[in-house]
């Protein structure tokens, strides 16, 4: 039983913060940057496939938890997917702000005061240890 726990405290995703006032805080306290994801879960499958294979990967997950503050603003379609309504206004006012042109996916890696560094639209078209690198790189630039 102890070795089931283990595996799962092992293979669990990255924690995502869903209140990027919040995100900006936790940034500057750690000196971190905030990897800013805009997806829609149930519907866009370049997101889908970017959630299982990028920010579920061991990799960039141990990558992700030294180094990130991430933030997924989702915009899913069914109505049984939906957050609450602060949620989705939250998720809007970062898209109004962010996403102006509602891409998804959207990855944007943001400094402490929300100030854009890097954006890729789309899936990155790179393997998924290349992109890590990329992502570890910018992190320890910005140190």
């Amino acid at each position: 039983m102890k070795f089931i726990a283990l595996l799962l405290m092992i293979f669990l995703p990255t924690h995502w913060e869903p209140d990027f006032e919040h995100a900006k805080k936790l940034a500057k306290e750690k000196n971190e940057l905030i990897l800013l994801n805009f997806s829609g879960s149930d519907w866009c499958v370049p997101c889908i496939v970017m959630h299982r294979d990028y920010f579920n990967d061991s990799g960039f997950t141990a990558m992700a938890d030294d180094n990130l503050v991430m933030v997924n603003a989702d915009f899913p379609r069914k109505k049984k997917n939906r957050g609450t309504a602060d949620l989705i206004k939250r998720n809007e006012a970062l898209a109004e702000k962010y996403n102006k042109e509602g891409l998804f996916p959207l990855t944007l890696l943001l400094n402490a005061d929300g100030k854009v560094i890097k954006t890729w639209k789309g899936k990155p078209d790179v393997s998924v240890a290349q992109w890590t690198q990329e992502v570890k790189n910018i992190c320890d630039a910005q140190k």
